[in-house]
């Protein structure tokens, strides 16, 4: 096993919790919609709002989406779990508790696999648990004033109740950029389940990161927990930041308290906002409310059928009935419809190396340059798969093909043949022009003929160069070499 980087001769520990909003229509304890959106307070029902004599009552699709994603993990599905009462006071808790799970938990242990600079990597999970959401402090756009004058805040309790499941890391990460590929391969996860929409912009996958460092082989340093990181370029940012303050720190002969901190993007800094609680401070006690959820198993196996093809089956398919290489097949799963539309490119007859080989290269590069998910991009698999077989049969060269991927992807037409024979791109395709061409470049060339038949490789290339430039770019470079050869003996 490699060695953790070090930063200043420090190690970093890192352990992540992620909140995954579930995608039910309706709360996790009451009737009223998830929508995002609404207008403040619009759908927050009687539960939401502790009125006096309401009951809570689990929503089974919650418990059915935190079972899909045990299953997922490798974990154990708890036969019996518990409703814990969380205690704290928050103007947007309108129980003064947040009904959420401590003891036994609905999901226990389990792994997310990744990679990381193309090497394989496993973070162990402690736990996932169901919980509901807070509300939402509203501070700015308040127009109220009390009667001293002073501006006043507001409380938006529509997402209060909105299921969460909460899904904690060991401490297993050592950097930064681990801890971002990480939370990438658990969003990509739950987007895939269905259980999740991802959605970071609407808070719908947020990350808390517990970050501290020591020395190597010392045990671990006192950790300061980064709240409410809703991107993944915040979350390697702040993580970065506040290592280097930690170690500032302790180099200055200071000690880390355990802290609650917040991220200012602005200014790229972490700041304290509380002193870390710890569990006791919250009191934890069974909701006396909510029976124990009791999961037969059952219930377990009619999730497990109705489950997708999991990435990990699906890249070993892409290996065994694909031919593709590990690290292809994993590119090609790194979400449910990045695999779909790479299997309608191959469906559509592109070899299955050679799609791969387009969606990692010119289709990302364009998606990441535009910050789009595959969803949109506006070349068609079946387009996509027209344009490599023009390059597979020897209709356009690899660079003639991206010229044309340009124009596709500019909305210029959607006939891949129409597009090369505009553009002049279409290769020379009859042999006898283009034995001509060689045979003149032969001719012309005699120095460069003789010292590839010196032994002099370069001498080839500058051959297959010269039949490119007489042909104006049109000529079948391997064509072109193959009769060079021949003709050079």
């Amino acid at each position: 096993m490699s060695q953790p980087p070090l930063v200043r001769g420090f190690e970093v520990v890192i352990g992540l919790e992620t909140h995954a909003q579930l995608s039910t229509q309706s709360k996790i304890f009451s009737g009223a919609s998830t929508r995002f959106g609404a207008a403040p307070n619009t759908q927050a029902c009687a539960v939401d709002m502790a009125l006096p004599g309401t009951l809570p009552v689990l929503n089974r699709g919650a418990v059915e989406r935190a079972i899909r994603l045990g299953l997922a993990v490798g974990a154990t599905v708890a036969p019996l779990s518990i409703f814990a009462r969380k205690n704290y006071f928050y103007p947007d808790l309108p129980k003064g508790y947040q009904i959420s799970q401590y003891e036994i938990p609905v999901v226990q242990g389990g792994h997310i696999d990744f990679l990381l600079d193309g090497q394989p990597k496993l973070v162990r999970l402690t736990r996932a648990h169901l919980e509901e959401d807070a509300g939402k402090s509203m501070h700015e756009g308040i127009e109220a004033h009390d009667a001293l004058g002073h501006g006043l805040s507001g409380i938006d309790l529509n997402r209060a109740g909105t299921p969460l499941l909460e899904i904690v890391s060991e401490p297993d990460m050592r950097s930064a950029a681990e801890a971002v590929e990480y939370a990438r391969a658990l969003h990509a996860l739950v987007v895939w389940l269905g259980i999740c929409d991802g959605n970071m912009q609407e808070g719908s996958f947020r990350c808390d990161a517990n970050v501290s460092v020591r020395r190597p082989g010392a045990p671990f340093g006192t950790r300061r927990e980064i709240k409410n990181l809703n991107s993944f370029r915040f979350l390697q940012q702040a993580i970065d930041y506040e290592v280097q303050w930690q170690i500032d720190r302790i180099e200055d002969g200071l000690a880390i308290e355990q802290a609650t901190v917040l991220f200012n993007p602005d200014k790229g800094e972490t700041r304290a906002m509380r002193t870390k609680e710890d569990a006791h401070d919250y009191r934890y006690f069974p909701d006396p409310d909510l029976p124990p959820l009791v999961i037969e198993p059952a219930w377990v196996e009619r999730v497990r059928a109705a489950m997708p093809e999991l990435p990990a089956a699906m890249a070993q398919r892409f290996q065994r009935d694909d031919g593709l290489p590990a690290y292809d097949a994993a590119m090609m799963t790194q979400g449910l419809a990045f695999a779909r539309w790479y299997e309608a490119v191959r469906d559509a007859g592109a070899p299955a190396k050679l799609a791969a080989n387009w969606l990692m290269g010119e289709v990302s590069k364009r998606l990441n340059a535009q910050g789009l998910g595959i969803e949109a991009c506006p070349v068609a698999p079946a387009v996509l798969a027209a344009l490599i077989g023009r390059v597979v049969d020897g209709t356009v060269s690899n660079n003639g093909a991206r010229q044309v991927f340009d124009a596709l992807w500019a909305g210029e037409g959607a006939d891949v043949d129409a597009l090369i024979d505009a553009r002049g791109l279409r290769q020379m395709s009859d042999t006898s022009a283009l034995e001509a061409l060689v045979d003149e470049v032969l001719a012309a060339n005699e120095k460069s003929v003789a010292e590839f038949r010196a032994g002099k490789d370069k001498a080839f290339n500058a051959l297959v160069g010269q039949v490119m430039k007489a042909s104006k770019g049109k000529a079948n470079p391997a064509q072109a070499g193959e009769l060079l050869r021949r003709k050079l003996g």
